[in-house]
């Protein structure tokens, strides 16, 4: 027996990644005069340009770590769609946290926001699986629900009480430069959070396929009925996957805020908790597979933004891109679930 959601090989996801890679030089040719300037500023520039190259790998680390987070719960056979508002929230109450003590030696600060940051999130994803454990409520709607009620009330305190009235964005006061994670490939924004994803990845991996406890996890994933009847508690896998989940999210606010923004910022999530879904998708929720799908969405984000400042490429045709490969992907789930 096979994880609905994991049916399937890798294979899908190279063809659909082949078939996104074939629209994307259409596209390069109905949406720039120059083709061949768009193809070298979509396909080149991001693994030449020292200042391109940085953003993708920063990119590709706040991408792997929340999909990691998808990856737990859906294994897990849960549904964790409050990723966006984790990330958010859980941004906004470290960067708090680091303003409100900003005496702390270096490390002890950027530690703090980071737990901070980490524990708002996984009270956000415990609630929906301990919602789902008391009442039946399914964590697909609750985790949503919370995040859509809560993002708004974080930008009000960002542009209301917690706004920094200095600056000239909607934005909170910047965390003290010692809680900054440090820098490589300056001026591009890759900071320690890529290395903390990769680190992150590897003991997922780990721990999902070769400890007692993945094993346990897995197996209710594929049959929650059956896992109870071996013994396996429903509440500590419910409540632990939905919480370790919105932690892995929260985490990548906190390293986003740490690492690149310093400081919460109105909108400043973009959309990467909806992404990680996507990359959790495209790398078969496998944690390994999750590096290479991450890295895939990172180049596309990448290639985009270099084809618009060099072409007449724009940003919506580059959001087509990513919705192929995201279209063939879900339809290979639905093909192999049917055929099974």
């Amino acid at each position: 027996m096979r994880d609905r959601l994991t049916q399937g090989s890798f294979r899908s996801s190279l063809l659909a990644v082949l078939a996104a890679i074939a629209v994307t030089v259409i596209l390069l040719g109905f949406g720039s005069p120059s083709w061949s300037s768009a193809m070298r500023a979509f396909f080149v520039q991001p693994l030449t340009n020292r200042f391109y190259l940085g953003n993708m790998l920063s990119s590709m680390g706040y991408l792997l770590i929340a999909a990691l987070g998808i990856v737990i719960a859906f294994r897990c056979g849960l549904y964790n769609l409050g990723g966006e508002g984790q990330i958010f929230v859980g941004a906004l109450a470290g960067t708090l946290a680091g303003l409100a003590l900003p005496g702390l030696p270096g490390i002890f600060g950027t530690l703090l926001v980071l737990i901070v940051a980490s524990a708002t999130g996984a009270l956000l994803g415990g609630l929906s699986g301990l919602f789902r454990r008391l009442w039946g409520a399914p964590e697909l709607i609750t985790s949503y629900l919370l995040s859509a009620a809560l993002i708004p009330a974080a930008e009000y305190l960002i542009v209301g009480p917690a706004n920094d009235p200095t600056r000239s964005l909607l934005a909170t006061a910047r965390l003290s430069r010692a809680y900054w994670l440090p820098r490589f490939f300056a001026p591009s924004d890759l900071n320690l959070s890529f290395a903390i994803a990769i680190a992150l990845a590897g003991i997922v991996y780990l721990m999902m396929f070769y400890t007692v406890r993945g094993y346990e996890l897995r197996i209710f994933g594929l049959n929650e009925e059956f896992a109870t009847y071996s013994g396996i508690h429903p509440t500590t896998y419910t409540l632990g996957a939905m919480g370790l989940s919105g932690g892995l999210h929260g985490l990548t606010g906190g390293l986003m805020v740490a690492g690149t923004y310093h400081a919460a910022i109105s909108g400043f999530s973009g959309g990467i908790g909806w992404s990680a879904i996507a990359v959790a998708l495209v790398g078969r929720l496998h944690p390994l597979g999750a590096i290479v799908s991450a890295l895939l969405f990172a180049y596309l984000d990448a290639g985009t933004k270099a084809s618009m400042l060099h072409t007449e490429f724009t940003f919506e045709l580059g959001t087509v891109i990513q919705a192929v490969i995201l279209l063939l992907v879900t339809a290979s789930f639905v093909v192999s679930r049917r055929s099974s």
